[in-house]
């Protein structure tokens, strides 16, 4: 069972960091939706709730006598600032934004079913129980970009065709 809670802190780690990635590159993405309202909005949102994910993440690792990996989590905002930046150079941001958006919240959903799995394995019922939640904010979040990709891919097509500032 050692093996399995080294695991599981690890695993958390990594969750934690992923959350501080994601905090950074979706608000700077966010900055820039000047003409995607609804979707400003709902990245919005979701930072909000990645920046309460993270917290929990970090009790929960806290919690089982452990610390977030200072060095994860630097390299994890480096890469989400770059992430952001390069929307800059794209002429179809919005976009490209959207398309790793939704590939990160699939790699947030594996996460969180790996994390509770482990959670689980190991008796820890409350990591299981936080992770479950931050798993079923993850999932409504992917949801909603699949819902919003066809709307989204038809405005910036209409507003490109049209002239008008289509990337952001």
């Amino acid at each position: 069972m050692a093996k399995a809670e080294e695991r599981l802190m690890e695993w958390l780690r990594d969750a934690h960091a992923a959350e501080e990635q994601a905090e950074t590159m979706l608000s700077r993405f966010a900055e820039r939706l000047d003409h995607y309202p609804e979707l400003k909005a709902r990245i919005r949102e979701h930072v909000t709730e990645t920046k309460r994910q993270a917290e929990k993440v970090k009790k929960c690792i806290e919690r089982r006598n452990g610390s977030a990996s200072v060095l994860k989590v630097a390299s994890a905002k480096a890469v989400g600032l770059g992430q952001a930046l390069s929307g800059i150079f794209v002429g179809d941001e919005v976009l490209k934004g959207t398309l790793a958006s939704r590939a990160f919240e699939a790699m947030e959903i594996a996460s969180y079913q790996i994390l509770v799995k482990a959670a689980q394995q190991v008796g820890d019922s409350e990591t299981a129980t936080v992770c479950t939640q931050i798993l079923r904010e993850e999932q409504a979040m992917a949801k909603w970009l699949d819902d919003h990709i066809d709307g989204l891919t038809a405005k910036y097509l209409q507003r490109e065709d049209a002239g008008v500032i289509a990337k952001h």
